[in-house]
């Protein structure tokens, strides 16, 4: 049992039967908001959220509809945003959590990215109570709503802006690797033009991803000659690359999926030339198709 802990009051939105869960008096509480909805988020999340001193709520990574945010806000009480310094470096929150019970809200599951895992350890480090409530995450949702075999996928990445300039290969790179291995890539696309993550964010939209492809495609063309291979790792980085090199990428099959786990729920089965037509949602992510069993080509109809 946690030392100095207390029951909450719970919500009006729970069953009389459900009780708060018990919570320190200080420390630090990551949850999990789910992807975009009050009604996706756990009954013990939301406790857990109202029951808080203080509630922090992290948008460099993710975001929520505005209105499910006022609604959330509605149902726990105030709620500030923070962005990536205060998160990356976060003594301001560990004061806050040394002598309150502090709340930062993250969408979908709060240990989904590297980031929350530092912070959990962190605050571990400083002495500090730190509680998880996990959330539904977008990776989960994605493999299901699609219809893609979850074994099937393989590392997740993110296609990011050109910043400043600045062509990163790394996400075509990860794509072509699991691509080699027969398994599907869950890509996310960048919220924020400037890699800063201070605020401003522009979530990209399908056209801007296919740009982001076309420049990360002519880059690792011109680069693969220049890539070491001394080790075998390294050379079945290259292989993996040319490979997909050897294709065309205005035909590789994509899944644009946009706004998932919220009312604006969306998924298309197109093409990366025909992903430019597309107007997406509010967030997007894609899938990058692998050769597919007849189960789940049958699954993708859905979509097309």
């Amino acid at each position: 049992m946690l030392a100095h802990a207390k029951r909450r009051g719970g919500l009006s939105m729970t069953a009389e039967h459900t009780k708060a869960p018990l919570l320190p008096n200080t420390g630090l509480m990551l949850i999990g908001m789910g992807p975009g909805r009050l009604s996706g988020m756990s009954v013990e999340a939301l406790q857990a959220a109202k029951a808080a001193d203080v509630r922090r709520y992290e948008a460099y990574t993710a975001l929520w509809p505005q209105a499910q945010l006022d609604a959330l806000e509605a149902e726990v009480g105030a709620i500030e945003k923070v962005m990536r310094p205060e998160v990356e470096l976060p003594e301001a929150l560990f004061e806050l959590a040394r002598t309150s019970l502090v709340a930062l809200l993250v969408v979908g599951d709060p240990l989904q990215a590297t980031t929350h895992v530092d912070l959990q350890l962190q605050a571990t480090e400083a002495g500090l109570e730190c509680l998880v409530f996990h959330g539904v995450s977008i990776t989960t949702l994605v493999t299901g709503a699609i219809g893609l075999s979850n074994y099937k996928f393989g590392r997740q990445t993110t296609l990011t802006y050109p910043y400043g300039g600045w062509v990163a290969t790394s996400p075509l790179e990860v794509i072509a690797a699991n691509m080699h291995q027969n398994l599907h890539t869950l890509a996310l696309l960048d919220l924020d033009p400037t890699g800063e993550g201070i605020g401003h964010q522009i979530p990209m939209r399908p056209q801007d991803a296919v740009a982001s492809l076309r420049l990360m495609w002519d880059k690792l063309a011109d680069a693969i000659e220049e890539m070491p291979q001394e080790t075998a790792l390294q050379s079945m980085r290259v292989e993996a690359c040319e490979a997909l090199l050897s294709g065309d990428l205005d035909s590789m099959d994509v899944v644009l999926c946009s706004d998932m786990g919220t009312d604006d729920e969306s998924l298309v089965a197109t093409t990366v030339a025909q992903l430019e037509g597309q107007l997406g949602g509010r967030l997007n992510s894609l899938v990058f198709q692998s050769q597919t069993s007849e189960v789940e080509e049958k699954a993708l109809l859905r979509w097309r």
